[in-house]
């Protein structure tokens, strides 16, 4: 067994005009979600490759806007409120 590198991911949301093309979308990602209700899809891509997957998404006559997901920026780790009212307690 050896030690595989998972490459880092980027999620792209495509807002769509129609979803008869959303299968389409499958060329340039892992598609993981369509929103029939809103008419969006969710795909995957390596992260390196997300600016050029973005251009050429917003570029299909089908697709109304593209945005990246901020999730891989966003801070995940939280302090609890607990944590901070023990600290004034005990003078930390």
């Amino acid at each position: 067994m050896g030690f595989f590198m998972f490459p880092m991911r980027q999620g792209i949301i495509v807002w769509l005009y129609s979803l008869k093309h959303s299968k389409q979308l499958r060329r340039y990602g892992n598609v993981h979600y369509v929103s029939k209700r809103l008419k969006y899809a969710v795909l995957y891509c390596n992260m390196d490759e997300a600016e050029d997957v973005m251009k050429k998404i917003a570029s299909l006559p089908f697709v109304k806007r593209v945005e990246p997901s901020y999730r891989p920026y966003v801070k995940v780790e939280f302090e609890s409120k607990v944590d901070k009212e023990k600290e004034y307690e005990y003078g930390i």
